[in-house]
């Protein structure tokens, strides 16, 4: 495919600056930038507003309760590759810096507290090859910025921890997490989704702006020594993206906001990058969630997840809703 093929060819180039987060305190600075240069990204040529309905899945979901009440800002979801069955959700800015674990019904499963890094604006989260082959990671994503005003933005990885033969609810500490620095070529920006290549491991970042979403990417191997600097792949006609995912056979792409799903069939041999620039169709979403903020497949590939904030919404509870495959 043409246009997928002039996605190969190198967009910008940039100087990196060596950076090494090791604190709570230094994740949490405020850089000031100059302003940005102008970014060219690749848009899509079909109408938004002519979507075809997918078909694939459930028009309702099966929806439970978190039995957890305490977690009103969840913002994130993933699902486990190496423990079925285990979701990871988290809450975002000004919380303990927690993946909590939990599952299709709601359960509490777990915490795991990452202790060499604050949150900041956790906001999204993934599961994903890394460095070490044959190892699952978690990936989560501090890049919440509503004010666009931070000059770096991060990506915190950690391999999964095996569950087997552990008594649950599995709480414990994650010492050692690889810190992965992040800027954009056009200045600070919020986001809220995160997604992982499970073929090139390369990390997407979806920003969230009205009307349109630019997608970055960090290519693999990703730096934990200096910032990177991401490199603009799409713009989207996409309000205000909330999560995203990619299934774990890499075909299918998943990007939500509080009001709709897009869903991508990749075509065969197609790149992730390449694949955003195909046309989606809109998933399936009840429209349950007074403030829907995380989506992720089913490791299995029976379907698909969401979650949703409730910290502004009194008498609303946490739920975890999953749409089945056909």
């Amino acid at each position: 495919m043409k246009m997928g093929l002039l996605l190969f060819i190198t967009l910008s180039c940039f100087s990196c600056k060596k950076s090494q987060v090791t604190s709570k305190s230094n994740a949490d600075t405020v850089v000031t930038v100059k302003p940005p240069a102008t970014i060219n990204f690749f848009k899509p040529s079909y109408n938004p507003s002519g979507l075809d309905t997918c078909k694939l899945f459930n028009a309702m979901p099966v929806t439970n309760k978190l039995s957890r009440t305490d977690l009103l800002e969840i913002s994130g979801a993933a699902a486990s590759r190496i423990n079925p069955g285990v979701l990871y959700i988290h809450n975002d800015s000004g919380n303990a810096s927690q993946v909590y674990l939990t599952d299709a019904t709601g359960a509490d499963k777990g915490t795991l507290t990452l202790t060499s890094v604050g949150n900041r604006d956790w906001e999204d989260i993934a599961v994903g090859p890394g460095p070490v082959a044959g190892v699952s990671y978690i990936y989560v994503a501090d890049i919440g910025d509503n004010k666009s005003i931070h000059g770096s933005v991060f990506v915190y990885r950690f391999p999964e921890p095996d569950l087997t033969g552990k008594t649950l609810p599995y709480v414990t500490n994650i010492n050692n997490v690889d810190i992965i620095e992040l800027k954009y070529p056009d200045g600070p920006r919020n986001a809220e989704t995160l997604m992982v290549d499970p073929s090139k491991k390369d990390i997407y970042i979806a920003s969230k702006e009205s009307n349109f979403s630019k997608i970055y990417v960090a290519h693999f191997p990703q730096s934990t020594i200096s910032t990177t600097t991401l490199t603009p792949v799409v713009q989207l006609y996409f309000n205000k993206a909330t999560g995203g995912d990619i299934s774990p056979d890499g075909t299918e792409i998943l990007l939500r906001s509080n009001e709709l799903i897009w869903y991508w069939k990749l075509p065969i041999s197609t790149t992730i990058s390449a694949g955003l620039l195909t046309q989606p169709q809109i998933a399936p979403y009840a429209n349950n969630e007074p403030q829907g903020e995380g989506i992720c497949f089913a490791a299995d590939g029976s379907g698909y997840y969401t979650d949703t904030e409730v910290r502004d919404y009194p008498g609303k509870l946490a739920t975890i809703s999953y749409y089945k495959r056909k």
